[in-house]
């Protein structure tokens, strides 16, 4: 009997608890979508500032608002942390041309990649030498590549329906491009735009060199979809084209800059620090709605959302928005580096930088027994449309926090449309949803509830 009565608590306790954490996510998601802030955040960003590159003025301006923000949400705590960035500037636009004969030329669309050394003040103009591989590149030799232009023309695999492996695995083309070209005598490189759509908008990106010595660096560009498909198909016809390109970046010294990090304190268990955020520089071509504004006002939100809701979370609930994720990760390791001298007991980090279309779920650098948990509260989610809970990547700028007792989470919005914006000039307000953002601050405010009710199963339990 006495064994029956406790069995019978149990459930009553449980059903109890079912029915709070329903009425909480909707508490949650009512104030998410019908007194947000995120979208009017993100408007100011975009709109009033723009593009955030590392190092640049609207970078600071991003930082200042930001903090005066997080100010005005009554927060236990709000700060700047200090960390040293890269600065390139992108100079004049660029420009690009195929000529298939003397003065025979069409204009393509093309932009300097991250981190790229400049043409010299004429430009450089060669024939040209399309690849699809950087093994490609061993198989011609210095032979048929010295003195020419590379271009690396591997699309993203339109056959994947998850467009990040699709973007994984044609993005070494662009970062390891320029640094493989040069090894075999090139004096350029053109990397296809890493964007599932065809259309006229070349798409940044950073590249690296490694250690390539400066005077050996080659400059890299990348060229739109229609571009690339018309330089292809044009170098079929007329194998003697050649390529004209013309970019005035340059790289400066190391400058100032910050992540702006807000908290509230946690009642109970206020030394285990759970992490939500986004990175706060962007590119310079869109004005960086989708990569990663988003994901900053998103991170705001969950903790205006907490307040107003009047949630008093058991642990530290903290919002980082990360400085340099970009051209460098150098917000995201600063963060790691400090939060380690202090010993500080990180036990949970949800990032926010996939855009901000509608949610779908997440993904979880976790151990088996913390899924299995996340997966028992999935009908928690269902009436929200949130149904993607599996083991993967979360994110660049939480992931040097990584250790074995910790919860790593990525919010997972739809990826469809992500690339068509990701790095370019299209990545712009108007193409972000309000109801879209809203719902993805919601499932990210109602995951961090439930693991800061629950807490994260460690290695001694299982």
């Amino acid at each position: 009997m006495k064994r029956a009565y406790i069995l019978l608590l149990f459930i009553v306790s449980q059903s109890f608890a079912q029915v709070e954490d329903e009425k909480r996510l909707k508490e949650i998601y009512t104030a998410a979508l019908t007194q947000g802030k995120s979208y009017g955040w993100l408007n100011y960003l975009s709109n009033q500032i723009g593009g955030r590159l590392s190092g640049s003025i609207q970078a600071q301006q991003a930082v200042d608002y930001t903090k005066m923000q997080m100010d005005s949400l009554g927060l236990d705590s709000v700060w700047l942390q200090p960390v040293m960035v890269p600065k390139w500037v992108r100079g004049t636009p660029e420009f690009a041309y195929l000529e298939t004969a003397p003065g025979v030329t069409s204009n393509v669309p093309i932009c300097a990649l991250g981190g790229s050394v400049p043409t010299d003040s004429r430009g450089i103009k060669a024939n040209v030498v399309e690849v699809k591989s950087l093994e490609e590149l061993k198989v011609l030799g210095r032979e048929k590549i010295e003195g020419k232009i590379v271009f690396f023309n591997r699309p993203m695999d339109p056959s994947l329906i998850n467009t990040f492996e699709a973007y994984s695995g044609s993005v070494d083309q662009r970062r390891n491009g320029a640094a493989e070209a040069g090894k075999y005598g090139a004096i350029g490189v053109i990397v296809r735009s890493m964007n599932l759509r065809q259309d006229d908008y070349p798409h940044a990106g950073s590249m690296e060199y490694g250690d390539t010595p400066l005077d050996q660096r080659i400059p890299a560009a990348a060229i739109s979809t229609n571009g690339a498909n018309f330089l292809s198909t044009t170098l079929k016809l007329v194998p003697d084209t050649k390529f004209y390109f013309k970019q005035n970046c340059k790289q400066f010294d190391d400058v100032k800059s910050f992540n702006v990090i807000g908290e509230i304190k946690g009642s109970t268990h206020p030394d285990e620090i759970m992490v939500v955020g986004g990175h706060l520089d962007s590119w310079d071509l869109g004005d960086g709605s989708h990569d990663d504004g988003a994901g900053c006002v998103q991170s705001m939100e969950v903790l205006r959302i907490m307040k107003a809701i009047g949630y008093k979370p058991k642990r530290t609930i903290r919002a980082v928005l990360f400085m340099n994720e970009e051209n460098g990760l150098r917000g995201g390791n600063k963060y790691a580096e400090i939060a380690k001298n202090k010993n500080e007991n990180h036990v949970f980090g949800l990032e926010s930088d996939s855009g901000g279309f509608t949610p779908r779920g997440f993904s979880f650098d976790a151990s088996d027994a913390n899924l299995q948990q996340v997966k028992s509260w999935a009908t928690l989610f269902e009436p929200y449309s949130i149904h993607m809970f599996v083991k993967g990547y979360a994110g660049a700028d939480i992931n040097p926090l990584k250790h074995t007792e910790m919860v790593l989470a990525g919010l997972r919005p739809d990826s469809q449309r992500y690339f068509d914006h990701h790095h370019a000039e299209n990545d712009t307000f108007e193409h972000v949803n309000r109801r879209e953002l809203e719902l993805g601050a919601a499932a990210m405010a109602s995951l961090v509830y439930l693991f800061d009710k629950y807490g994260v199963v460690s290695s001694s339990e299982k």
